[in-house]
């Protein structure tokens, strides 16, 4: 068993070591009794983000073999006391009392080390490869695909699972993460955004006019789902970026039916080809920003050919929607990873990004540290937020967030105490922001209807800064600054008297 409070880097390599360390945690709770994966699961999963409960780890899914099981919030919130981010840090190797900022640094500094290509393994030694369902048995009407929403367009097949494919000259092989809607046992449609990953690939093979292998791979490694959900930049290969993290290769295995290499340790892996057209209506799908969505569109459609699993196999399942769920843990911390990364690339100083999780990834605030002036002399506020702006509007992750705030670094932006008080009292109403237009992401719901369609509009980048210190910067009227040294001491020695 792997010691949940130890400093060391972890690895998994598959789920169920994963669950096994939330287990010691007290943060998964096994559901024996009876459940629906036609919405029940979904709502336990739902609620239990609400609360910030254990992961519900369900045992007994009605209407499935016995031994087939659904895993919910699979990188939500943690219950355990004093570590909120502790699935999100244990998915990375991290340990689980890591701090917000530490996240960001560590998953930012992975951005600029060496990639650690995957090692292909013998099938003999993937554990995804001990039930392996070809022909008239390959077919998800054994699997508990679970419905997530009342108002969704049927069940949902992937909300957490990482879609591999690969361009036809083979030079990117990309994990990402999108969802996808369950048709019958053989066919699904999915969001294919022409700006996303997923869209670049699958454009190629249409230009060509080929149907796109594709495999969809549930469970395994945490990091896979949790970096397929991170909006690392076109071209850069996730498992490689996996292997940086861990310090040694993903161990993949060659798919059954398409020229494809997937996760050994998958839980189970749906292999088949997209089509070139949009062929089927696909949603609608209760999404990140927290509301029921009414809308459809027309998607491609994957054709299942190929179902390997393992046995007893575990389908991880999240319940978007209002703040806080995987969305808002994944996305966002790696959007907020990517922007710090890309700061620092471009010389600027600063301190940490952070995507505030219950602006459910419609905001970015971005610090500075104290001495930013002397480290860019005759800058202003204006001019740094400027520059801020120019390197992120022209970035994937700068322009999926709606508003970004500049602050500085005496506030921590993960502490929603600190950052609603920085924001009220910085901010202007008014003035001391830029807007930069552009890309933006069709499923933020702050945009009208117009520019959610054309997928353009602005995004705003607002200055918060202080003055310099001891030009008219003001202290805390709080406990830490408003009190001598030798007071706090006497408060705090004598506070329980």
């Amino acid at each position: 068993m792997t010691d949940p409070t130890t400093r060391q880097p972890i690895r998994f390599g598959e789920l169920r070591g994963y669950l096994d360390t939330l287990e010691a945690l007290g943060d998964l709770r096994r559901v024996t009794r009876p459940v629906s994966a036609d919405l029940e699961a979904a709502a336990i999963s739902r609620l239990s983000c609400e609360r910030q409960s254990p992961a519900p780890l369900f045992e007994n899914v009605e209407g499935v073999a016995p031994g087939f099981r659904l895993l919910g919030a699979p990188a939500a919130l943690s219950s355990a006391p004093g570590k909120p981010l502790a699935r999100v840090a244990l998915s990375v190797g991290l340990p689980a009392g890591t701090t917000a900022a530490e996240l960001v640094d560590h998953l930012a500094s992975t951005r600029v080390a060496k990639p650690v290509p995957p090692r292909r393994v013998a099938r003999e030694d993937a554990p995804c490869k001990q039930n392996v369902l070809l022909g008239d048995d390959a077919t998800l009407d054994r699997f508990p695909v679970p419905r997530v929403h009342e108002f969704d367009g049927g069940p949902y097949a992937n909300t957490w699972g990482i879609i591999v494919a690969k361009t036809p000259d083979g030079r990117w092989t990309n994990w990402s993460i999108a969802r996808i809607m369950l048709i019958d046992g053989r066919h699904m449609t999915g969001l294919v955004i022409p700006a996303q990953h997923i869209g670049m690939i699958w454009s190629e093979w249409v230009a060509i006019g080929e149907p796109m292998p594709y495999a969809l791979v549930q469970g395994g490694d945490p990091a896979i789902p949790f970096v397929g959900g991170v909006p690392l930049p076109p071209g850069v290969d996730e498992a490689g970026y996996i292997g940086a993290l861990h310090g040694e290769p993903v161990d993949v295995v060659r798919c059954e039916t398409v020229d494809l290499d997937v996760p050994a340790g998958a839980e189970i892996v749906i292999e088949g080809h997209l089509s070139v057209g949009r062929d089927a209506r696909e949603g609608p799908f209760g999404e990140f920003a927290g509301y029921g969505s009414t809308e459809t569109s027309m998607q491609p459609v994957y054709t299942v050919e190929a179902i390997t699993h393992r046995e007893d196999p575990i389908w991880p399942l999240v319940a978007e929607g209002r703040p806080v769920d995987e969305f808002h843990t994944v996305t966002g911390v790696g959007q907020a990873a990517e922007v710090l990364a890309e700061l620092r690339a471009a010389g600027l100083p600063v301190t940490t990004a952070w995507s505030p999780l219950r602006a459910a990834s419609h905001w970015m605030v971005v610090t500075v540290p104290r001495d930013w002036r002397e480290r860019l002399p005759g800058v202003d506020s204006a001019e740094l937020t400027h520059r801020i702006g120019k390197v992120l509007s022209d970035s994937h992750s700068g322009r999926a967030t709606a508003a970004t705030f500049v602050l500085d670094d005496d506030v921590d932006p993960a502490d929603d105490t600190d950052l609603l008080w920085a924001l009220a009292t910085r901010i202007h109403p008014l003035d001391r922001a830029e807007p930069w237009y552009g890309f933006v992401h069709p499923l933020l719901n702050c945009y009208t209807h117009e520019e959610r369609a054309a997928q353009s509009g602005p995004i705003v980048f607002h200055d918060g800064l202080l003055p310099a210190p001891g030009e008219g910067r003001l202290p805390h009227s709080s406990f830490a600054q408003a009190y001598p040294e030798r007071i706090r001491s006497r408060v705090l020695e004598h506070w329980d008297d």
